[in-house]
């Protein structure tokens, strides 16, 4: 049982490292520059393909959620993230046409939804209860290896192949990375699996609101609105960082090292706030992971040059590693587990809104007004209103019960 448990592990942070973060938003940062000069368009229009992919991504994160609840979430991640490779592979066939630029961004959104980190952290929230925010940690810091080295493996493809071969090597590397380790490795506990024969029986008996009972709750909305504000700040500040160091005069791969740095923090930021979660007040933790992140982004935005951009992006890393684990974290202990795949859905898309909106912001910005100044002083904004949000939210509803160390029905592994 002990090994089943650490082998699901594994495969969430393998599966992390080249999961939508990395790919749909760091990788997508280096390739930014590139591909627009290539195909004669610009940052805005490159960068509104996450906007104009992901309202359908309100509805595929959601989808998800609910077919795992239903059917347990290996039936629902081997498709799905050998899925996300034939979707990234795609983006090789980009074209100066707004058509097929959307076409490709629609697809590319939906397929991305059963590699996304709300499959992985259900399994986990299932498999660990009083190290939950620990083990959402470790999984979750998969996305900070990412982050340290897609970018740079997207930066060596432009250079020496070019920006096509970049996203069929990123399919490859989500082929290799994530699917396989799913296919050996993903399962459901036990005694979920035995109950899970009437599809949905098991995630009806655990605590927790119903989906309708959540997302008629208060704190799900400020849950939500928080997290969608932390995806446009952080994520919208990090999708531009690697073009504004390249409009410096920095060399593309020189410039990708600031992803890297954020990568790094991230790792620290996903493991250090999530044992912080299993001892202390997570509102507090939330308020921490993203006041450090508005400093980041002050420091971008200042204009100074040294290592103060390569500073200025780690803080920000720190945010965002701090962010997806914060998200499945409270929504299992606010609102439980009884419909938690359809409700982190939810929040997922909403967060998945935020990252789009923020780079849509970001691009418009140089676009219109050739510096990224005003959106980052608006972005430092948001995440201060964020903070606020979580500082509402008071006392946890559903406590962790039992020790994970004894896992053995769904009510232990989930409570």
């Amino acid at each position: 049982m002990f090994r089943s448990r650490w082998s699901v592990l594994t495969a969430a942070f393998l599966g992390m490292i080249v999961g939508p973060g990395p790919i749909l938003v760091f990788a997508m940062a280096v390739l930014l520059k590139p591909v627009t000069e290539d195909l004669g368009i610009s940052r805005a229009l490159l960068a509104s393909m996450s906007v104009v992919g992901l309202p359908l991504s309100l509805i595929t994160g959601p989808t998800v959620g609910w077919l795992i609840d239903r059917y347990g979430a290996r039936r629902v991640m081997v498709p799905g993230v050998l899925l996300f490779a034939v979707g990234m592979s795609g983006y090789s066939l980009l074209a100066a046409s707004p058509l097929i630029i959307y076409s490709l961004a629609i697809f590319g959104n939906m397929s991305s939804a059963g590699a996304s980190p709300v499959a992985f952290s259900i399994v986990i929230a299932r498999w660990f209860d009083d190290i939950r925010g620990l083990a959402l940690g470790i999984a979750l810091a998969g996305i900070g290896i990412g982050v340290a080295i897609v970018p740079q493996y997207a930066a060596y493809l432009v250079a020496h192949y070019g920006w096509r071969t970049a996203y069929l090597g990123l399919g490859a590397a989500i082929l290799v990375t994530a699917w396989l380790p799913v296919v050996l490795f993903i399962h459901e506990p036990p005694a979920f699996a035995r109950t899970a024969a009437g599809p949905g029986s098991a995630a009806a008996h655990l605590p927790g609101m119903t989906a309708r009972e959540a997302f008629r709750h208060w704190r799900w909305w400020f849950m939500t609105v928080a997290f969608f504000l932390g995806g446009v700040g952080i994520n919208g500040t990090l999708a531009h960082v690697v073009a504004l160091l390249a409009d410096r005069g920095i060399p593309l791969q020189v410039a990708a090292t600031s992803l890297g740095a954020a990568g790094i923090a991230l790792i620290f930021g996903r493991v250090i706030s999530g044992w912080c979660l299993d001892r202390f007040s997570g509102p507090v933790i939330a308020v921490v992971c993203y006041a450090v992140p508005i400093i980041g982004i002050l420091l971008l935005a200042s204009g100074l040059g040294g290592v103060v951009p390569l500073v200025g992006a780690a803080l920000c890393g720190f945010g965002i590693g701090a962010e997806v684990d914060l998200m499945a974290f409270f929504l299992s202990r606010y609102l439980g587990m009884k419909a938690y795949g359809v409700i982190y859905g939810v929040s997922f898309a909403c967060f998945n809104l935020g990252n789009g909106v923020g780079a849509l912001i970001g691009g418009l910005s140089f676009d219109h007004l050739h510096t990224y100044t005003p959106a980052f002083l608006g972005f430092s904004g948001v995440l201060l209103i964020a903070c606020a949000l979580f500082l509402t939210l008071g006392s946890y509803a559903y406590p962790a019960q039992r020790p994970s160390s004894t896992t053995g029905s769904p009510q232990k592994a989930t409570a």
